[in-house]
């Protein structure tokens, strides 16, 4: 008799949620466990079609640390807004003083699924810039992160 694979039904899916406070944690271990957490790797029930993942709520975004030299000069995000001209360049410094939420969520973005299931996995991530945060109904367990 064989044994049959289990394949995790939307519907029958346990949804936990977690805290991470990302002081001083590199934005990329931070990003890539993050992910993990958000597509439900973690589980012994993941499925790569279904979305298994569990939410996480990112405080403290402004005090992440970059690792490497010179990475708060040298790193720079790109938008385009698809005009002539309407390339905005900016450096990993003006991110962290002015934008630190929208560079947490984008390096956890690179690290997830592209298409309809990876923008369903990333609005369970919810990335805050101080240590407050509106999901305490939620009762978020506190998740520490491996490194």
């Amino acid at each position: 008799m064989q044994r049959q694979t289990t394949i995790a039904k939307p519907l029958e899916i346990q949804r936990k949620w977690y805290v991470i406070d990302a002081t001083d944690k590199p934005l990329g271990r931070l990003a890539s466990e993050v992910a993990i957490v958000l597509m439900g790797k973690n589980k012994p029930i993941w499925t790569p079609n279904v979305d298994c993942g569990d939410y996480v709520i990112i405080i403290n975004a402004n005090k992440v640390s970059l690792s490497g030299n010179n990475k708060l000069t040298n790193k720079v995000y790109y938008n385009v807004s698809g005009y002539n001209g309407g390339l905005r360049k900016r450096t990993a410094k003006v991110m962290l003083a002015d934008y630190p939420c929208e560079m947490v969520e984008r390096s956890v973005h690179g690290m997830l699924p592209k298409g309809k299931l990876g923008r369903a996995i990333e609005k369970k991530l919810f990335v805050y810039e101080g240590a407050d945060h509106k999901h305490e109904a939620q009762k978020p367990e506190v998740l520490e992160l491996k490194y």
